[in-house]
C-alpha cells in the first residue's frame, strides 16, 4: 500500500477501498493459516508473550548452560522410559551422553554440572522391566 491517501477524502473510506481492491485482486485468498485458529488464544495473557515466544524459535534458554543440560538429561531420561523399542532408549541415551561427555570435557558456564553419563544396559534393563510389568521407567 505506497498510493498516498488523496486529499479531501475521509481515511476510513480511502482504507475501505484499499481493502475492497485488494480483496478483488486476490490479495487476501490462501493465506496461511487461513481457517485455523489463532496459536496461543487459550493461554492467559502473558506481557512477555513475545520475548518468549522468540527465545523459543531461536533455541535460546534463560538459564545457563549447566543447567540447561541437568534439565535435557533430565527429559531424555523420561523419553527414554517412554520409548516403543530398546534401540530407541539405547539412540536417546547414547546422544545425551555424548552431549554430557562433551560438557565434562569443557565444563558450560553456571552452577556445577554434578552428572553422570547415563548406564545405557542397565536403564534398557529397566525399561524391558518396565514394560513388562505394564508402568513406565523413572
Amino acid at each position: 500500500m505506497t498510493e498516498r491517501k488523496p486529499a479531501g477524502v475521509d481515511f476510513e473510506t480511502w482504507v475501505d477501498r484499499q481493502i475492497r481492491e485488494a480483496e478483488e485482486r486476490g490479495a487476501f485468498t490462501d493465506l496461511p493459516g487461513a481457517g485455523k485458529p489463532i496459536p496461543g488464544l487459550e493461554r492467559p495473557y502473558d506481557p512477555m508473550w513475545w520475548i518468549k515466544a522468540k527465545m523459543e524459535r531461536e533455541g535460546l534458554s534463560a538459564l545457563p548452560p549447566s543447567l540447561t543440560l541437568r534439565k535435557a538429561a533430565e527429559d531424555a531420561r523420561q523419553e527414554a522410559s517412554q520409548a516403543r523399542s530398546e534401540a530407541e532408549v539405547r539412540r536417546i541415551l547414547t546422544e545425551m551422553n555424548e552431549r554430557i561427555r562433551e560438557a565434562l570435557a569443557r565444563p558450560p558456564e553456571g552452577p556445577p554440572l554434578n552428572l553422570e553419563q547415563f548406564d545405557i544396559d542397565a536403564i534398557v534393563a529397566e525399561w524391558h522391566s518396565g514394560r513388562h510389568s505394564g508402568r513406565s521407567v523413572r
